[in-house]
């Protein structure tokens, strides 16, 4: 079983992610169009439920059990090792049960505090249903969750990375065909429809966990999985305590995040309301921002969330080892990766608002301004996501909390009020929202960046350097997307026309952009020059080397 660098684990859980985040945008387009505005708002109101229950039974377990392997076997406590992954297994168990119970239960009064009083489009009855409908899965992500940590505490994220296109792949055919189905077939209703669509997390959780505790069977000997006799001095009760108090930080951080995601969707729809917008526009401008944008953004996020899969492991035995010259190093290698891919891609997709929005859910002018301002959003969570997974990596809890805490707080206090202040200024009043979440991942990050600094002297002048080197080609890159704007017809009625008009105008941006980036240097001070030869000798098939 081959495992990898930090680079590459970076890069093959990143591609992994990328091409999951792509199939997850792709599905979007022909459900929207079955299920309608209000089919949307009702798998949205669905999903961002199950994901802050989803966060409180798992968000913190896989990391957990991947901190604990790396640091078990850079101890070589192999015993120990074997232990703690069946543990997590018996913890995990415990919550998800007891996470389905009171999702399911409490479905009523979850579905009355989202809508309240709105009235004129969906109903407590058909968020209740789908709410548990979508609980099953609750059942099932979690154990998958906890057997890719184990993978990845081994720096083994080809396994992992596969399973999650498996889960994507499955759970998109059980969305579109079961709607299909539902709508075409069966002439079901909308309610029946979207519960069906929201199930199909739990069908494909089943089938990538089969596959990945097939896999993990079949590796057992490489895995150290096989019968050790002699028992490691670390007892039950000390590991149980190790994965509790670094699953803990993990967990808070997610379903803060979480919370924070669901209070924006309640505190624009109230806002909304009580600016005197109708009920149909209202569901739209929530879930675009809550929702629909985000599911476009999800290619800019799954940089950082591919990132954090091989960091973590890896400052976990740069600090076990007390090297913090590596942290240093790792942390700003993250960061440098995050400034060159995630900054040309949001002012990229910021600058194609129009096409891309009508690519996935038609022509509308409210939904492309959402879009492109929520896009630069992405970047500044993926700082916040590396940066914290720093300090939890190093065990900094109370920075984790403190960083993470005020950042939602500052957007919390920030939403109504700059929603208030836009519908003053005469623009539309969900914007302020939208910079309300920007200010508040910003707070955080900065705080996290502070206290490394701060209490371990870790410097950042290289990723500075770095991002001013960076500002360079994507000015080009922006003066050529512009240009090309202005020469190239834009057809929004087709769909066809706006996939071309995007694939022309982002493949000479994203060439011109890494030409000169490269050209710069910048991609060799990155990358490596050993590594970025491999990766273009690959891109190539041999045809074309640095060398």
């Amino acid at each position: 079983m081959k495992k990898s660098s930090f680079i590459e684990g970076t890069i093959i859980a990143t591609l992994a992610i990328i091409i999951t985040k792509l199939l997850g945008m792709i599905y979007v387009i022909p459900f929207y169009a079955m299920v309608g505005e209000k089919g949307s708002a009702l798998y949205a109101y669905a999903y961002n439920i199950y994901i802050i229950f989803l966060d409180i039974s798992s968000a913190g377990l896989p990391i957990a059990i991947s901190k604990i392997i790396k640091e078990l076997n850079t101890l070589k406590l192999y015993e120990a090792k074997q232990r703690a992954y069946q543990i997590g297994k018996k913890i995990v168990l415990g919550i998800s049960i007891t996470i389905f119970i009171i999702l399911f239960l409490f479905a009523p009064s979850i579905a009355t505090l989202i809508l309240g009083n709105l009235q004129g489009g969906n109903t407590i009855e058909d968020v209740t249903f789908v709410i548990r409908s979508v609980s099953c899965a609750i059942l099932v992500i979690p154990f998958l969750g906890v057997s890719r940590g184990y993978l990845q505490g081994h720096n083994v994220f080809s396994i992992s990375s596969i399973s999650q296109v498996i889960e994507q792949i499955v759970r998109i055919c059980f969305i579109l065909g079961g709607s299909y189905l539902a709508i075409h077939i069966f002439g079901l209703s909308l309610k029946n429809t979207i519960g069906i669509a929201v199930f199909g997390a739990c069908a494909g959780g089943i089938a990538s966990l089969l596959y990945i505790l097939t896999k993990i069977r079949k590796n057992k000997e490489s895995l150290g999985l096989k019968e050790v006799k002699e028992k490691d001095k670390i007892t039950n009760q000390e590991i149980r305590k190790k994965i509790i108090t670094y699953a803990i930080p993990f967990i808070i951080i997610a379903i803060a995040a979480s919370i924070n995601d669901f209070l924006d969707m309640v505190m624009i729809m109230r806002t909304l309301e009580f600016l005197g917008i109708d009920a149909p526009k209202v569901e739209f401008a929530t879930t675009a921002i809550t929702t629909w944008s985000t599911k476009i953004c999800m290619i800019v996020n799954s940089i950082a969330v591919g990132m954090t899969t091989s960091l973590i492991p890896t400052i976990v035995g740069a600090y076990t080892l007390k090297d913090w010259d590596e942290v240093e190093d790792k942390l700003n290698k993250a960061l440098q990766l995050i400034l060159l891919i995630c900054i040309p891609m949001c002012v990229g997709l910021s600058l194609l608002s129009k096409s891309v929005w009508s690519v996935f859910y038609g022509a509308n002018e409210a939904g492309t301004v959402i879009f492109a301002i929520r896009v630069f959003v992405s970047l500044f969570i993926n700082l916040y996501m590396v940066t914290n997974s720093t300090l939890q990596g190093l065990n900094k809890f109370k920075t984790v909390y403190k960083s993470t805490i005020i950042g939602f707080l500052t957007n919390m206090f920030l939403n109504v009020p700059l929603m208030l202040l836009f519908n003053q200024l005469n623009l539309e009043p969900y914007l302020g929202a939208i910079f309300a979440t920007a200010i508040g991942y910003i707070t955080a990050f900065t705080i996290a960046l502070k206290t490394l600094k701060k209490n371990h002297a870790l410097k950042y002048k290289s990723t500075l350097k770095m991002l001013f080197k960076i500002l360079i080609p994507t000015f080009v890159m922006t003066i050529v997307v512009v240009i090309l704007k202005m020469i190239l017809p834009l057809n929004v009625a087709s769909r066809i026309s706006c996939i071309l008009y995007i694939a022309i105008i982002s493949l000479l941006g994203a060439l011109t952009y890494f030409v000169i980036a490269y050209k710069m240097g910048i991609l060799d001070k990155i990358f490596g020059r050993s590594y970025l030869n491999k990766i273009i000798k690959k891109l190539t098939f041999g045809k074309i080397s640095l060398n």
